[in-house]
């Protein structure tokens, strides 16, 4: 692991991917989009991850995507690129691919989904991903989504390897997240991964978030984590105030189909998934756009 690394906090964009109609990759909206993000004052982007309905590319689209962002970003911001498998050996290779990309500064990788491993299969299977390349790796812990929860004890184990940095904690669960925060050197980086509970999580320690709602409000959800970790609890109160209901209202349905949406009515890509994600139904996007324009989102 090189010590001259960007050093990742405060929010980081889990970039959609924008469709054609035909539903390939929209290049130029994904250029245009990028660059949004960083005038925005983003501080990292992560590509590839859940939100950029990354189960769906093909290995060389998901590859594309990565450069993609790394071309237009041009070293400006660091780049945590998504790199997962349940199959380790996958996972392994995919991280070797991710890591030789010189604009890639962090590799996050998510539990094995579906295969439910236990404990020290969890640990075993991330050991030999972070043995395997010389970049930093921030783990996703996201039990809803892999049926695996990375307990605190494991975490603590796994921080005592070196290249491995970080944890983006998604288990919602903030009891977890403070064994988490207690039990991992001061120097491991927390990140909340649900936008509502940031303030909470960075206040037990840790040092940002990786964000769904700063895909439609990269500037806001910088200022509220940049205000949070400089103490100013009263200005992230109040950012987190105005817009918590758009946080919620993200995963009224499965993400990224909302937050999808949003960005469509925001006019900056075309509503389009891939299967199995689909269009939200008409009531609760109706009840969606009727949040983002209280928001001010949308106009």
């Amino acid at each position: 692991m090189t010590d001259n690394r960007k050093p990742l906090r405060g929010c980081g964009t889990a970039l959609v991917t924008p469709f054609n109609s035909d539903g390939s990759i929209d290049e130029e909206c994904l250029r245009k989009f990028v660059e949004w993000q960083i005038a925005s004052k983003i501080d990292f982007l992560v590509p590839c991850g859940t939100t950029g309905e990354t189960p769906t590319l093909t290995h060389d689209e998901w590859l594309r995507v990565i450069d993609i962002t790394i071309e237009v970003n041009n070293g400006r911001v660091p780049i945590c690129a998504g790199a997962t498998s349940n199959n380790t050996r996958e996972a392994v290779e995919k991280a070797k691919e991710v890591a030789r990309r010189k604009g890639v500064d962090y590799i996050l990788s998510a539990s094995p989904y579906y295969n439910k491993p236990t404990q020290e299969g969890q640990y075993q299977h991330f050991k030999a991903i972070a043995e395997a390349v010389d970049k930093p790796i921030i783990l996703y812990n996201v039990p809803g989504r892999t049926a695996a929860n990375i307990e605190p004890a494991t975490l603590a184990r796994l921080a005592e390897i070196k290249n491995i940095a970080g944890v983006k904690e998604a288990s919602g669960n903030i009891s977890q997240i403070a064994e988490v925060c207690a039990a991992v050197p001061k120097d491991f980086l927390v990140f909340s991964g649900d936008d509502a509970i940031t303030l909470p999580v960075i206040s037990l320690g840790g040092v940002g978030i990786i964000s769904v709602a700063s895909n439609e409000i990269p500037k806001e959800m910088a200022e509220l984590s940049r205000a949070a970790l400089a103490g100013k609890w009263d200005e992230a109160r109040s950012i987190q105030n105005k817009y918590l209901a758009l946080m919620q209202a993200n995963f009224i349905e499965s993400n990224p189909m909302p937050v999808k949406a949003v960005l469509a009515m925001m006019g900056k890509m075309e509503e389009n998934y891939r299967l199995p994600m689909v269009r939200m139904k008409t009531d609760t996007r109706a009840k969606l756009e009727k949040i983002a324009r209280e928001c001010g989102v949308v106009k």
